[in-house]
Parts: C-alpha cells; structure tokens; sequence
C-alpha cells in the first residue's frame, strides 16, 4: 500500500502561508468568499521578483521596479470586496494601473470581462506576458493615460483604481453603468482616503473605506 504524505519543500511553506494569509484577511473584516477563493486561486509570488517570493504572502506591498509596488493583500480584497459588495456578480471592470498584474488577475477570477490600463510600458507588456503565460486570456490591455478611462468600451459595472488622485476624475465616474461603482484612493501622497464613488438614479453617493498609500495616478504615458 503506498502512504500518501503532505507536499513538504518551497511549494508547500506557500501554501502554508497563504492560507494564514486568508486567515488574517478574515480577521480583518473581509468576509466575502468570493474574494477570499480568488485570492487563494491567484498565485502571488508569480507577480513579484524572485528574490522576494519567499515573502508572497505577507500582507504587505512590495516592490516591483520602476518606483510602483504590488499592493498589499488586504487592501486587494477589500477594494474587490468594496465594488462586489451586494451584487450577484458583474460583467466588465475596468481598472486604472495593471502595476504587475495582481489584482488583474484577482478581477479575471470574478469578472468575465476585465479592462485594464497602465501608462508605464514596460509594466503594461510585463503584465500582459505574465498574465498569458498564466492564462488568463479574458483581459484587455491598454497602455494608456488613465485619467482618461477607457470610453471606447464604456460604461463599466465597476472601476478600480490603483494610484491615488487628488480629485476624482470625472471621466472615470462618466463612464461608469447605472448602480455602477468606482474605488480609488484620493488625497495627497503619503496618505489617502478610499472612496467608494456609486452612480445612482440621483447622482453619485461618495463613501470613505478607510486610510491607504498609494503612488500617485499621474498623467500621460511613460
């Protein structure tokens, strides 16, 4: 009879940590399982360099080159658990700052259609590399100025945004469906207030999440 034993080495000290990853997430407050399957499906330490894998699943930011960073776990969640909140489910989201391609993975894993912009270049065909060689084939790249949005494919269910703006851009909110929301953080850098931003049949209602970091959204391409 042969004894099956538990997967021991590398790939199990990850998997390990990332279920004490969705452990802490629970702890702090993120409570739709919907979410939480995504994040466990997604693999985190294929998004950073190699050097830091043995850190995937802190719930930390990390660096990924060119002064951006893959956000921290929770904040990951929560923005997806923000624009999921109280819907069955949503067909296309938009999302300003592809960065490594993490969250736009945990959105591929939600959302059937997903758009995504980044003005970086390099990170733009980085993310769009990783994300095939991942399969995930139901994303939409754009590099491109995301203050903007994207209206050739308008209007979205929901939009998030992943770099902090000192005002809501109105395009972004302009774009979005009836009942639609939009995530971003907005204030100066350092420290800004998550807004959750919902369309309704009587204009927008605006919401603070919570305090975060960002880098900032800026202009143009680069």
């Amino acid at each position: 009879m042969r004894v099956l034993r538990p997967p021991s080495g590398p790939a199990a000290t990850l998997d390990s940590q990332r279920r004490r990853l969705l452990d802490e997430l629970r702890t702090q407050g993120i409570k739709d399982e919907r979410v939480l399957g995504a994040i466990a499906k997604v693999p985190r330490e294929q998004f950073i360099e190699e050097a830091l894998r043995s850190r995937a699943y802190e719930n930390n930011a990390l660096p990924i080159g060119q002064a951006q960073t893959i956000s921290q776990p929770y904040v990951v969640a929560l923005m997806t658990q923000a624009i999921l909140a109280g819907k069955q489910k949503l067909a296309r989201v938009l999302e300003i700052g592809t960065g490594c391609g993490y969250q736009t993975a945990v959105l591929a894993e939600l959302v059937p259609a997903v758009f995504t912009i980044e003005r970086l270049k390099r990170l733009s065909e980085q993310a769009r590399e990783r994300l095939a060689r991942l399969h995930y084939h139901k994303i939409h790249f754009s590099y491109s100025d995301g203050n903007a949005g994207w209206p050739t494919y308008a209007p979205f269910d929901a939009i998030l945004v992943t770099a902090a703006a000192e005002k809501i851009p109105q395009p972004l909110i302009d774009q979005l469906a009836p009942g639609g929301r939009l995530v971003i953080p907005v204030g100066p850098l350092g420290f800004q207030n998550l807004k959750q931003v919902e369309r309704g049949d009587k204009g927008v209602r605006t919401t603070d999440l919570c305090g975060v970091s960002f880098v900032p959204l800026l202009s143009g391409r680069a």
